[in-house]
């Protein structure tokens, strides 16, 4: 049995964001329900890869119900920040989605990362349960607090740092 289980259903709003410098930064997964404010620690590949799977996920949907209305995923910026405390429950270690024809809803399913063999319990895992639209402006926010970060060299594709890039194909080796 999982140490607990959180439904924030529906979610009134749901977010992603970093603090930090880039190259330092953290990243959170943030929703809101009412007074109560869920947010989970999260990688930066894990918010690139809800950015990508989200998308993907939409059009599939948008496939099989071809009747559904567009959902648009538009936000402000301002309204995308995550908001203080940002005190996580856990780090998320396996981020799902599922979806919900009956309701038209997505879910976002976040399975806390185990933290050793140990444990008694399983993980803990949050449900948040959002519109399409919610969903979409998620990924759209996402991609894009991603991008903010380190500049990527154009020849070996590793993140620069401010002080300078050592680049290997620049000198000539790849390792």
């Amino acid at each position: 049995m999982p140490r607990f289980e959180i439904d924030v259903d529906p979610v009134e709003r749901i977010t992603a964001d970093a603090i930090g410098k880039p190259g330092q930064r953290v990243f959170y997964l943030q929703a809101q329900q009412e007074a109560r404010t869920i947010t989970i620690l999260i990688e930066k590949i894990q918010l690139q890869s809800l950015a990508i799977g989200v998308e993907k996920f939409l059009a599939e949907i948008h496939r099989q119900n071809p009747d559904l209305s567009d959902a648009p995923g538009d936000y402000t910026e301002e309204q995308m920040h995550i908001n203080p405390p940002v005190e996580p429950l856990f780090h998320a270690g396996e981020i799902g989605l599922g979806y919900d024809q009956e309701r038209d809803r997505v879910v976002l399913i976040a399975h806390e990362l185990p933290l050793g063999e140990t444990e008694p319990d399983e993980p803990a895992v949050v449900r948040f349960w959002c519109t399409r639209s919610q969903a979409r402006a998620l990924a759209r926010w996402g991609a894009e607090v991603v991008q903010r970060g380190r500049p990527i060299c154009s020849q070996c594709g590793a993140p620069m740092e401010p002080e300078g890039h050592f680049c290997p194909k620049k000198n000539g080796h790849k390792h």
